[in-house]
């Protein structure tokens, strides 16, 4: 059976999809997925077997100068692209309009989510076989149970992301080493800077390496920070996510927050544990079957959703809905699960 599979964005909205392609491979007999996808993410639906080819497409590119000679060049050629193949079936795991219209260019059944279950309700007017997926489930059991109606396969138990590490080589780093993501997008996001040196030093005690990855300058001076005067703690040299997913994928554990990152090392399944205090892991946060979302408790205001913190209290470690999630908590859960 060769479907084409229509999920374009985000880093997380493509990392979830991975279990229900895993799913379908598991039980469609010589199942073959084309993908579409942003040219950001075009890597990532080749780490999964079922997935033949990968068709880039460009919406973010292409809108900030959409009729100029180009644009339109790449445009006509990426419609080609997509009528070039008679699928079995064409399935839009978005749900947006844009995708929708992606959808409509492809030759083949159209599938994807009915008026009521998508997220732009416009977008179903592109399908042939719209399906009802209940609102209010986290992505990936919504998106498992898009596929499961379309392939007509039941949902199996527990959940895998179907990636094999193995496809990237160890790292030249003696011993065990756990991996810190402590970058993200959001002030509120950020677990407080003394709670990362503190898990460093515990880590470190404990016998195992530390390694400190980092995406631009504000990050870098963070990480020299934490790493400063700890033996074996590390500030790994600046990469891109290729490499550093061989890091990852070789670490004995990671502790990360709200980020892209920690949604990769849930699809890699290593140890892991994922930190949220601002925002909410419910419908869209980090879901595996090794990592544990530790989320705050703090009843006044977490999660608040705000890139700013809405408290003004006073305490050395801010924003406080982080307080209660300590650095001896986070160490001893990433213990339990190496």
């Amino acid at each position: 059976m060769k479907v084409l599979l229509i999920k374009t964005s985000s880093l997380g909205d493509v990392f979830h999809t991975l279990p229900a392609v895993e799913d379908a491979w598991r039980a469609v007999p010589d199942l073959e997925i084309d993908w579409v996808v942003e040219e950001a993410f075009a890597a990532i639906p080749q780490w999964h077997p079922a997935v033949k080819k990968v068709i880039p497409v460009a919406w973010r590119r292409w809108r900030k100068s959409l009729f100029s000679k180009g644009t339109m060049a790449e445009m006509k050629a990426f419609r080609q692209q997509l009528k070039a193949t008679d699928y079995d079936v064409v399935l839009d795991a978005q749900g947006l309009i844009k995708s929708g219209i992606i959808t409509r260019m492809a030759r083949g059944p159209r599938f994807g989510l009915d008026k009521n279950s998508c997220r732009e309700s416009l977008a179903a007017k592109a399908y042939q076989h719209p399906q009802a997926v209940a609102k209010g489930q986290h992505a990936i059991p919504r998106v498992r149970q898009l596929f499961s109606q379309v392939l007509n396969y039941q949902i199996p138990e527990g959940l895998s992301y179907g990636v094999d590490r193995s496809r990237w080589q160890r790292p030249q780093v003696d011993g065990d080493f756990w991996i810190f993501l402590h970058g993200t997008t959001w002030i509120t996001k950020l677990w407080p800077e003394a709670y990362w040196r503190d898990l460093a030093m515990l880590t470190s005690q404990s016998g195992r390496k530390v390694l400190l990855p980092w995406g631009n300058d504000e990050e870098l001076e963070r990480a020299q920070r934490i790493a400063a005067g700890l033996e074996g703690v590390e500030v790994l040299p600046k990469m891109g996510l290729n490499d550093l997913n061989a890091y990852l994928a070789h670490a004995q554990a990671v502790a990360g927050v709200d980020t892209g990152l920690s949604h990769v090392v849930a699809a890699l399944e290593v140890p892991s544990v994922a930190i949220y205090g601002a925002t909410d892991s419910t419908l869209t946060g980090v879901l595996g079957p090794q990592v544990e979302v530790m989320r705050s408790e703090y009843s006044d205001c977490a999660p608040c959703l705000s890139k700013t913190c809405l408290k003004n209290e006073p305490g050395a470690i801010q924003p406080p809905c982080y307080r209660e999630i300590s650095p001896q908590r986070v160490f001893e859960s990433l213990l339990k699960r190496i």
